[in-house]
């Protein structure tokens, strides 16, 4: 037996008003009945609200200065001139729009489950909705443009409030009945309060009551943490009323508002359901910001060397009792390497390499395997890798970071292993954009030697076709054209064998590379992993590359630093 069913009918939840008992309900309806006009049924939601935290004795008094101040709201007398100076576009509760409203606001519509758009009048001691003759009398198009405007106009405040795992919410409210209805114009609200633009894959918002909004931009990872937080925030803030509009969490993007709640009516539960093109997008978010990848919260803080050399280390030792655990030992180990060239970023120094070549050892084992070996992260510091079998995982960054490792440390036999990696394997990986797999299949066709000339460059052209902004479905665009993208045009310049046109793109990639990280302390903003691997190769035949640029270890690629790697060798 549920709660519920334990109840007295009368003290059940109101199926229409459900912050109030069936008996309670019933009640404020029989005190609101005498002041219903011309037939017309008010919405009593916002003042059940009130009436649910006062002592019933005072509902009567509630009741009457409710109605008062609908009376006061004026009856359409206003001039032309008042309406288009009052008038503020206005969200509504779907729930609150009676029929009655509907048949002379006709003008009104839904703009996103449980919310409609409609226009009022805000005057010195009440606010009254627009009918459809006041829209009559002073033009649609004309009032639309003046309610946005003034809209625009309301004074809001705004503070950034924590959400869980580090997300970033922030918290837009003011005096205002009109507050909420700022979110239909998000791109806008957020170039007022916080000076930047929405990013491409918009924001997740909510509208809880007229006086507030909460939105998150959707940058990184963290876009899961927030959808729970602002979830729950909106549930709560919902039920704390007046001026209650959506419990809903909405995604804005493309203009518009989808909602990401579902209600079930008969239960009176919720859930969140995002729709497909928004979980790719979470889906392949999160896994970029765990790796490191994105300029967003894993880009907060400076490494501590010290801290993450022994993070490294104690993830190689656990290996023995916990063979799982590759694939983070490698991470650690990429991120490891990464951020020795903070201080040394020309690579000369032998812990630097060391740490490369660590990095180097744990990518080949991942995907392919590895004989036992040791692995040295200092002269006091040697570590030893297992024997591992063969097991790649379906993860085709994490390939191609191996890939631009073992290139970059001029390890052929391992370029040779990782090239064996069943394609499938990597295919099943639905947390990354076409174009990624395809650049997989282009670089494992080419270094493979099993494909014509042809061959690769149908895959690599169409690598470059699926990359395009309408095909990314996953990553963000600004990581995919200053980052991502940049290993793949200097390989279209290095096959074509266009020298000049290699250094001059070589040059663009470090710079889209330093503009997308910008001062970020992140690991990964110190090398910029897959040019450097490009020009590897082009270095390596011949091509005339200054090797004294920008994150380009300047010893990695000239070779100078290289030393011998313990053999892969094959699993026994």
């Amino acid at each position: 037996m549920t709660r519920d069913d334990a109840l007295h009918p009368s003290d059940a939840p109101d199926s229409e008003l459900p912050m109030l008992t069936v008996a309670q309900a019933a009640g404020l309806r029989e005190l609101a009945a005498p002041y219903a006009r011309d037939g017309l049924r008010h919405s009593l939601g916002n003042l059940a609200h009130r009436c649910r935290q006062a002592p019933q004795a005072h509902w009567p008094d509630l009741v009457a200065a409710h109605f008062a101040a609908l009376a006061d709201g004026g009856h359409g007398d206003e001039s032309v001139e008042e309406l288009l100076r009052g008038v503020h576009v206005r969200l509504l509760p779907r729930e609150s729009f009676t029929p009655e409203m509907a048949a002379v606001m006709r003008y009104a519509r839904v703009v996103a489950d449980g919310l409609v758009l409609a226009y009022a009048l805000d005057r010195p001691a009440s606010v009254r909705i627009l009918t459809d003759r006041d829209v009559e009398r002073a033009g649609l198009r004309e009032l639309g443009r003046a309610a946005y405007a003034n809209l625009m106009r309301v004074p809001v405040e705004c503070a950034e409030v924590p959400g869980g795992g580090g997300a970033r919410l922030y918290s837009v409210y003011g005096d205002s009945h009109f507050v909420a209805a700022k979110a239909l114009y998000l791109p806008e609200v957020a170039r007022q309060v916080g000076g930047e633009p929405l990013p491409a894959a918009g924001a997740l918002v909510v509208v809880p009551g007229r006086h507030n909004l909460v939105y998150h931009p959707i940058t990184d990872g963290s876009v899961v943490d927030a959808l729970n937080s602002l979830a729950s925030y909106a549930l709560g803030a919902y039920d704390d009323g007046p001026g209650a509009l959506s419990p809903r969490v909405y995604w804005w993007h493309d203009g518009g508002l989808t909602s990401l709640t579902v209600i079930d009516e008969a239960t009176r539960t919720f859930s969140l359901r995002p729709p497909p093109p928004l979980l790719a997008l979470m889906k392949g978010l999160d896994r970029l910001d765990h790796a490191g990848r994105l300029a967003g919260r894993a880009a907060t803080g400076a490494p501590d060397l010290d801290a993450l050399t022994r993070a490294t280390a104690e993830s190689v030792r656990r290996l023995d009792r916990d063979p799982a655990g590759l694939g983070e030992a490698f991470g650690s180990a990429l991120a490891l390497a990464h951020a020795h060239c903070a201080d040394d970023p020309d690579g000369a120094w032998i812990d630097t390499w060391h740490a490369w070549a660590t990095a180097v050892q744990l990518g080949s084992a991942l995907f392919c395997g590895a004989q036992p070996q040791e692995c040295e992260l200092g002269e006091d510091l040697v570590m030893r890798l297992p024997e591992t079998q063969a097991d790649p995982p379906a993860d085709a960054r994490a390939w191609l970071d191996a890939l631009y490792l073992a290139l970059v440390c001029r390890q052929t036999e391992r370029v040779g292993l990782l090239c064996r990696v069943p394609l499938e394997r990597l295919r099943e990986d639905d947390s990354v954009d076409e174009y990624v797999l395809a650049w997989v299949d282009t670089l494992h066709t080419y270094l493979s030697r099993r494909g014509s000339m042809d061959d690769v460059v149908g895959k690599l052209l169409d690598t470059m076709r699926t990359s395009v902004p309408e095909h990314l479905t996953h990553a963000p665009k600004d990581f995919v054209n200053r980052v991502d993208y940049q290993p793949i045009a200097l390989f279209h310049r290095l096959v074509a064998g266009d020298r000049d046109a290699f250094a001059q793109t070589l040059a663009e990639a470090l710079s889209e590379h330093g503009g997308y990280w910008g001062d970020s302390a992140a690991p990964r903003a110190r090398v910029a992993l897959g040019p450097l691997a490009m020009a590897s190769i082009a270095y390596d035949r011949g091509f005339p590359i200054d090797a004294r640029q920008p994150y380009l270890p300047a010893y990695l690629l000239n070779r100078e630093r290289i030393e011998t790697i313990p053999d892969a060798g094959a699993p026994s």
